[in-house]
């Protein structure tokens, strides 16, 4: 069984559409997307919309959270609040009701057994849409954060936007980086590949070139509030 695993599309339907390919290709059984799906980005409503199209589990993430209430105070810092919420406004400028109510009634973690493997799969924590795990932190903090709170053999998360895999006491950890938005430096949409046999795990990260040019062009045409930082973080796939 191949599974893909996608993440933090954040409006970017452009590298949406390249990752879905890739995928396609790849001839898959089954998508999982972990959230993230249109904010900050310039195509939130195709990006809704190519998402709901899929015949995919879909779970919620932070960002599908400041969609539907707004980001608020100690969420992120003081200093960038207010134009965070001015491009939260943006987006939902650009959504139709309907998919904001979608975005509201996704569930926030994902419990699996495929081919008698235990999938867990969340946003940033089993507890929390917020909470930040990178991949160097240690073996108690993944095990405080992730194994206590759910016994599983694969562990699938996204929210860092940087792509990892990685052994923790017999578990496999998995962040998928980001489709549209990575910060890891490498340029391009990011993904996770999953293949499940007779009880073997076979594992990737997958990297997809897609025309980022074009994506910026979209924040540009369509007045983005954040449009010259955004551009300087998808040419150089760092978090400004």
């Amino acid at each position: 069984m191949k599974i893909a695993v996608i993440s933090d599309i954040h409006g970017n339907a452009v590298a949406l559409d390249a990752v879905l390919t890739d995928i396609r290709e790849k001839d898959v059984d089954h998508i999982v997307v972990l959230g993230d799906i249109a904010y900050r980005g310039p195509e939130p409503q195709r990006s809704i919309e190519l998402v709901r199209s899929l015949d995919a589990t879909v779970i919620k993430g932070n960002a599908d959270e400041w969609i539907v209430r707004g980001v608020n105070q100690g969420e992120v810092p003081d200093q960038v609040l207010n134009l965070m919420n001015q491009e939260r406004d943006w987006a939902v400028r650009h959504l139709d009701q309907a998919s904001i109510d979608y975005l509201e009634n996704l569930s926030s973690t994902l419990a699996w057994n495929k081919n008698k493997m235990d999938i867990y799969a969340f946003h940033a924590t089993p507890t929390s849409l917020f909470d930040v795990v990178l991949p160097d932190v240690t073996v108690d903090t993944i095990k405080e954060k992730f194994i206590d709170n759910y016994d599983a053999d694969i562990y699938l998360y996204g929210h860092i936007h940087l792509p990892y895999i990685r052994q923790v006491e017999g578990k496999t950890i998995i962040d998928t980086g980001s489709v549209g938005l990575p910060f890891d430096g490498i340029p391009k949409a990011s993904y996770a590949m999953i293949e499940l046999s007779d009880h073997n795990i076979s594992t990737s990260i997958e990297r997809v070139n897609y025309n980022i040019e074009k994506t910026i062009q979209a924040y540009e045409t369509g007045n983005y509030p954040n449009t010259e930082m955004m551009t300087k973080i998808l040419r150089t796939a760092r978090n400004a």
